[in-house]
């Protein structure tokens, strides 16, 4: 075999693995982080003008919010409870209306720490 060929039969067996190796999901860019970390605080700031203003600002959904973003560790309402943020806690758990959330793997969920 030429030298051509097993470079080419080395490359083939490799890209199996390699693609197996990468990471799934996409790393998070600084404008989401940004975004993020600010609905974080806007929930932590106990403003219902704050959080609206914010969420309005990067175009998310407080329903979204509410479901999927965790703020150190803990999801948003908890996080904003925790806070002392009452009114904010309320209008996320409205947001979500009465719907009962089985949590089977946390997947879906993105966590900023800040």
């Amino acid at each position: 075999m030429t030298t051509f060929k097993k470079t080419l039969l080395a490359l083939a067996a490799s890209l199996p693995v390699l693609a197996i190796s990468l990471p799934s999901q996409a790393a998070m860019t600084p404008y989401m982080e940004k975004a993020l970390i600010d609905v974080c605080k806007a929930a932590k700031s106990n403003s219902l003008i704050k959080l609206n203003d914010t969420t309005k600002s990067y175009r998310i959904k407080t329903e979204t919010v509410a479901l999927k973003l965790m703020c150190n560790g803990e999801d948003v309402i908890s996080f904003a409870e925790s806070n002392g943020a009452d009114k904010t806690a309320a209008k996320l758990q409205n947001s979500i209306g009465n719907v009962e959330i089985t949590d089977v793997a946390a997947l879906s969920k993105v966590n900023v720490t800040f």
